[in-house]
């Protein structure tokens, strides 16, 4: 064959190439529906959450299948179930064969597929989302980066295509928990909302639980290294973080699909010192590092940064990679602290994948209006876990929000619609406004999304139960749930059957005095179990004893006393 006639049919074939693609992700849940039920051809990969370690070692085998252009369509849909991979169309004079190969990235000068040790190199842009197919009416999605910058809940995103792709494709999206504690806290959850307001929009969430990452300690925000925490802490911690996320975002549901719960230290287990410096160490810029701001700060002050901090922001510059190349997730956020960390994985992704496509997103830290930290009381965290912080506590905490932070943190922290916070805002001005009004609906709002239905009636329950005068039936679980806020003591069975009530009022230490304990039963401000005691003769019998376990004594609206009887 002339050498002319070569070049012009190596063009020719160069021309002839196709690369169909389609980027897909493995969600957690129910079985992807088959567009090939029956006939010769199954399918390449129909995966669920549990499956997909396996579909990746089926396409690591470099697929072969022959077909020809009709069931080209057919075998595109097929395919399109299969993580990252490429299906190659090559024409040939007597034949057509289309070739899966395992997905592998190359430079993105290039301008066209090409082939290296029995690989696919595709250009970056062949990982960029991939809208689904049009029906003739193209389907967006709510703008939820319009909604978080409404409601006061964004801070910074790492590039303007963020806003554009939220609405016009459905993208994977985490937010990172070290388990340092046994319970998320408060400063956690605006973190939890951001997520869910992504969920509300139609993307998929996830959140990465740190069980490598946390035997490490981030360094932001913190003016001293973390502890060193044991193995078995860590797991407990991991166990009791993750039946909160599931709690909240999936409401126990194990089958929604809309969420799912990773935790890095399965794929940190199996990674090398030297392989990682090699493959992702010599891309990270030291000077790059010193500059971020948790660096300087920690490197300006008296105890300085160990090296395993320091090396902090490359490790969860890691899971995002590791998130973006396996899992398809495309959009990490965070708190406005961890913008560094943040941008080190879109670094990563952009240089060692040459990939664009993966954004960051932080939130504002939850401030008061005086500029302290939101989040905090007097005793310590805010916890989000129901046996550390009982639903009444948190329900309380966010009654007694001040007016001046309230219509803020409706914004923030419910999802009631803005014309709804605009209207509480307005009646707050007006002279009819019943006082703490729009801060009941803040609790209510905000225990309701943590603790389910169930735990605002508890709080709801205990709230009345403290109230002098409630008609609302007392049971040992609700004077439990409010006995950490209030005084308590032990009493034997023998000490409280048949003791009168002023007696009992100065045992209990409800009062100083049998003298100020009959003054103030003749003022009508004696409660027993939230019963006015109008007699000085009462006396405590069987039935008064709730349960056969507790009693609630009350001095007026404030002082209380629960006795436990042993």
């Amino acid at each position: 064959m002339h050498m002319t006639q070569k070049n012009n049919l190596r063009k020719e074939k160069r021309k002839n190439l196709l690369l169909v693609h389609r980027k897909t992700h493995n969600w957690a849940g129910p079985t992807r529906p088959s567009p090939i039920s029956s006939g010769p051809f199954r399918p390449i990969v129909t995966a669920s959450g549990g499956e997909v370690g396996r579909m990746r070692k089926q396409l690591l085998s470099s697929l072969l299948i022959h077909l020809t252009l009709a069931e080209l369509g057919m075998a595109t849909a097929t395919a399109s179930a299969a993580s990252r991979t490429f299906l190659h169309h090559q024409r040939h004079r007597h034949h057509r064969r289309l070739i899966l190969f395992p997905f592998y990235l190359c430079p993105p000068t290039s301008k066209g597929p090409s082939f290296l040790f029995h690989r696919i190199h595709a250009t970056s842009r062949a990982l960029s989302p991939t809208p689904p197919p049009s029906t003739g009416q193209q389907t967006r999605l709510p703008n939820v980066i319009e909604i978080l910058e409404q409601r006061g809940l964004l801070e910074s995103t790492t590039g303007d295509g963020l806003r554009g792709a939220s609405s016009s494709s459905t993208l994977r999206v985490y937010c990172g928990f070290d388990p340092t504690a046994e319970s998320l806290h408060l400063g956690n959850l605006l973190g939890i909302i951001v997520l869910s307001w992504f969920q509300r929009c139609g993307h998929r969430v996830v959140a990465l639980i740190g069980g490598a990452t946390g035997r490490v300690g981030d360094p932001s925000g913190k003016s001293l290294e973390r502890p060193e925490l044991n193995v078995e802490t860590l797991e407990r911690n991991t166990a009791g973080i993750t039946e909160i996320v599931r709690g909240i975002l999936g409401r126990g549901d194990d089958q929604d699909s809309s969420f799912a719960i990773l935790n890095n230290y399965d794929w940190w287990k199996d990674v090398k010192l030297l392989e990682f410096l090699k493959n992702v160490g010599r891309y990270a810029r030291v000077g790059t590092m010193m500059a971020k701001e948790s660096v300087k700060k920690r490197l300006e002050s008296e105890t300085g940064m160990s090296y395993t901090e320091f090396t902090y922001q490359l490790l969860q510059g890691y899971d995002f990679l590791y998130l973006f190349q396996n899992e398809g997730v495309s959009v990490q956020i965070g708190g406005s602290d961890q913008w560094g960390n943040i941008t080190a994985g879109t670094e990563l992704i952009r240089k060692i994948l040459q990939a664009e496509g993966a954004y960051g997103l932080t939130f504002p830290l939850l401030l008061k209006s005086d500029g302290t930290k939101f989040g905090k009381s007097e005793d310590g965290a805010i916890w989000l876990s129901p046996s550390m912080l009982s639903p009444y506590k948190f329900y309380q905490y966010f009654f007694s929000v001040p007016d001046s932070d309230v219509v803020r943190f409706l914004k923030v922290l419910t999802f009631l619609d803005m014309e709804e916070i605009v209207r509480l805002e307005r009646e707050m001005k007006s002279p009819g406004y019943v006082p703490n009004m729009a801060q009941r609906r803040l609790a209510e709002e905000v225990t309701r999304f943590v603790h389910g239905e169930s735990g605002l009636q508890e709080a709801l329950k205990a709230t009345e139960a403290l109230r002098p005068g409630a008609e609302t039936k007392l049971d040992w679980k609700t004077i439990e749930g409010i006995a950490e806020d209030v005084p308590s003591c032990s009493l034997a069975y023998g000490d409280v059957l048949n003791i009168s009530i002023v007696d009992i009022s100065v045992s209990s230490g409800l009062l100083e005095s049998k003298s100020a304990a009959r003054r103030l039963l003749k003022q009508g401000g004696l409660y027993l179990n939230n019963c006015r005691v109008d007699s000085e003769s009462k006396r405590i019998e069987d039935e008064d004893i709730v349960d056969g376990k507790v009693l609630l004594l009350s001095a007026g609206k404030k002082n209380k006393v629960v006795v436990r009887i042993s």
